[in-house]
């Protein structure tokens, strides 16, 4: 099979997916796409949204599809780092008698982490699981493990309760290649929810696609071509977001204090490349970069007081630099740009 059959594969199980965890999920469909563009592109996805809108049912059904060992980790106050990455026990050799210390791995050695409240724990397990995302590997005591491949952290975070929690550091947040906000159902999809929660049905998920078909698909994800005009559309699309470039437009200047750096640049065509194959397509076009700028770029902005005495999110920041870079590259809009900036209930 060559990779133009690979990506025809992966659209449709791409569409395979989506129709198998609405089985569970219902609405959400942004919300599905966009970890299924995470997963092809080996990225790590954070999930912003209030309790109740299935975030966990999500995560824990698309390791079944994928048929992926799972693990949750719920984050609290004091949950120390071996807790989720492991600790070194001693056991004694009953041949011998000798006593050696043996590492134990954590919830962590698993392929996808859902890392539930992820803000809740203090800066040190934070640090160890940043470890980790960037080098897949747990040490402990100066041994390195390393984790499973493919492995994914797929956290969560409540944007409203922000008592007795740690704001997550930048460093962390620049390794997540998403956030995703995750916003209500429609009133006719809640009604969906409430009548199949309480009739007592209970729906099978079956296997749509295995590991190691999956981590084909990621090294074909990374094969899609991207023209030269389309890299630099997504970097003037990065750099237009830092307001220590005199490029910059004023509204950047006044309401940013730091913009996305070069894994921002990197991420935007990695996840343009996911998103074209999961469309079918076998190259990347402007498009395919508007769809996924405001996931990969919202938590690489940081908004000054000005921002916040003027209700600007980092959203309408993005909005405008898309805007004014879409414009001055000479592209179109494809009319992404109503739908995903509609609403500012989430920066």
């Amino acid at each position: 099979m060559d990779d133009v059959e690979k990506i025809q594969r992966l659209h449709q199980l791409s569409l395979n997916l989506k129709n198998e965890l609405a089985k569970v999920v219902i609405g959400q469909e942004d919300t599905i796409e966009k970890l299924l563009i995470g997963l092809f592109a080996g990225g790590h996805c954070l999930l912003v949204g209030v309790p109740g809108l299935a975030k966990t049912l999500l995560v824990r059904s698309l390791s079944q599809v994928l048929d992926l060992r799972f693990s949750r980790v719920q984050f609290t106050p004091d949950l120390m780092p071996s807790d989720i990455t492991g600790t070194e026990v001693i056991q004694e050799d009953r041949s011998t008698g000798e006593r050696v210390f043996k590492f134990v791995n954590g919830p962590i050695f698993a392929n996808l982490i859902l890392a539930d409240e992820i803000n809740r724990t203090p800066p040190k397990t934070q640090a160890a699981l940043l470890e980790a995302m960037q080098e897949k590997q747990v040490t402990a005591a100066g041994t390195k493990h390393s984790l499973p491949n493919p492995f994914f952290v797929l956290a969560t975070q409540n944007p409203i309760e922000q008592e007795g929690t740690y704001p997550l550091p930048e460093a962390q947040l620049d390794r997540f290649m998403f956030q995703v906000s995750v916003d209500y159902p429609t009133e006719a999809e809640e009604l969906e929810v409430i009548l199949n929660t309480t009739s007592g049905l209970d729906e099978k998920l079956d296997v749509v696609m295995e590991k190691d078909e999956l981590l084909e698909l990621i090294r074909v994800v990374r094969q899609v071509p991207v023209a030269s005009h389309i890299g630099e559309y997504a970097l003037k699309l990065t750099r237009k977001t830092r307001p220590q470039l005199e490029s910059t437009s004023e509204m950047v200047k006044k309401y940013v204090t730091w913009g996305a750096g070069p894994r921002g640049g990197q991420n935007l065509l990695i996840a343009g490349k996911a998103r074209a194959a999961i469309h079918g397509k076998f190259a990347v076009d402007e498009g395919d970069i508007q769809a996924v700028c405001e996931s990969v770029l919202s938590h690489r902005i940081r908004t000054n007081f000005s921002a916040d005495a003027d209700n600007v999110t980092s959203r309408d920041i993005i909005k405008h630099v898309v805007e004014e870079t879409t414009k001055e590259s000479g592209f179109k809009s494809h009319g992404l740009l109503p739908n995903l900036f509609g609403s500012k209930n989430a920066q």
